[in-house]
């Protein structure tokens, strides 16, 4: 279902240029798994607002994105924000599976719509490792016993709607469009050369949005525990190691190169007034407007495909064809996602997702997305500017996109 014009009008609302930031991406149970995602999301959102000279009255609300329950997680933003001296700051948290990047971006993007606030932040982060185990009572169970659930191993392997795993919905839709693994396996390794240019120049193009090297705090966040120079367990294929690996389902055709893994990490975004933005960009010659999204379902076990309508739906809102988008960049958990992309809406594979994706560097839910617009911001300022798109599909069948444009 499309969007009114109206409500997907953003005049008057900008990304200030380089109020952003992500921590690198560590493959799950890696240098980031003793950290309370919620606390590590505010001790660095507190240092890169610091870093950007950012006052912390000049905010005045918040939207948090997380999909992984932690302790005092009740407490959403105001816990978050709390912890990173924004005492003053409310607002809501807002859980959408990978699509929780993008869709915390439009929330905050139409709290400046509407007029109710001036600058907000959108925080987003999960830590897949070391997931939760709930037990969900039920006095009415044999015995009084109730059900259990971890919360993210179950999750990831079965889609409680359709009792399928996530892979299958990629089978399906590689089997719908005739995707071998032979393809999927050719673009693992384009994605992982693009990635590499990202680490150029002792990762300059990173640096942009990235605080390298990382100090790694304790769980205390007292001391620093360790230092890592980026992304942690980026996968490094070679095409004789691809040869060797077996569809992770029988008769399939998905190999675990090609799809992502769990990852975590953080991300935030300043997105305000344009007359903020004025004063808070680090280059004031560089402006960032949202001018369209989109969101889609597509039927059931077909996962990769959703980002097909979403893309639609957000390219017709901001009144653009496809051929009218610069550069693309993609949340792409499996191989399949992008294949089938570029096959409907016409991008070059080849082209798109340069500087990295997920499938790369990891898919730590939240913050997946919102890393994906954050670098697509800065591969168009690269450029010179123009329209760029993010797209991802989501659990459930779903996906977001978003388009941006970027002028200088």
């Amino acid at each position: 279902m499309g969007l009114t014009k109206e409500l997907n009008n953003f005049d008057g609302v900008e990304i200030p240029y380089g109020c952003y930031w992500t921590t690198p991406f560590s493959r799950w149970q890696g240098s980031f798994s003793h950290l309370h995602s919620l606390q590590f999301a505010a001790h660095v959102t507190e240092y890169e607002l610091q870093k950007r000279s950012i006052q912390k009255d000049l905010i005045d609300f918040g939207v948090l994105g997380s999909t992984r329950p932690e302790i005092g997680a009740f407490y959403g933003m105001p816990y978050v924000s709390g912890l990173a001296g924004l005492t003053h700051v409310g607002g809501p948290t807002v859980s959408q599976a990978c699509a929780t990047g993008i869709r915390a971006i439009i929330t905050a993007a139409h709290e400046i719509r509407i007029g109710l606030a001036k600058c907000a932040l959108a925080i987003t982060c999960d830590r897949t490792s070391n997931g939760p185990h709930i037990y969900y009572p039920d006095p009415k169970g044999p015995g009084g016993t109730g059900q259990e659930e971890n919360f993210i191993l179950d999750n990831m392997s079965r889609d409680p709607l359709g009792n399928h795993s996530m892979t299958l919905t990629a089978e399906n839709v590689a089997s719908k469009y005739k995707i071998d693994t032979q393809a999927q396996h050719s673009l693992v390794l384009r994605r992982e050369d693009q990635y590499k240019e990202a680490l150029k120049n002792n990762c300059a193009f990173q640096r942009k949005f990235m605080s390298l090297p990382f100090s790694v705090p304790d769980s205390r966040f007292k001391r620093e525990l360790d230092v890592i120079e980026g992304d942690e367990g980026v996968r490094k294929s070679s095409e004789k190691e691809l040869l060797k690996l077996k569809p992770v389902m029988d008769e399939g055709t998905v190999t675990y190169a090609g799809q992502t893994y769990p990852a975590d990490g953080n991300a935030g975004i300043i997105i305000s007034s344009t007359e903020i933005a004025r004063e808070l960009r680090t280059d004031k010659s560089i402006t960032i407007k949202l001018i369209g999204y989109g969101l889609a379902r597509t039927k059931l076990a077909f996962m990769p495909e959703a980002t097909i309508e979403a893309t639609n739906i957000a390219l017709s809102s901001a009144n653009l064809k496809a051929s009218k988008i610069d550069i693309v960049k993609t949340h792409n958990p499996f191989a399949v996602n992008d294949i089938v992309l570029c096959s409907e809406i016409g991008f070059d594979l080849e082209k798109i997702n340069n500087f990295g994706c997920s499938l790369v560097y990891g898919h730590p839910n939240a913050p997946t997305g919102m890393r994906g617009a954050i670098e697509l911001i800065e591969e168009l300022a690269l450029t010179g500017g123009g329209l760029g798109l993010f797209t991802g599909c989501a659990a459930g069948d779903t996906a977001m996109s978003l388009v941006l444009k970027v002028d200088m």
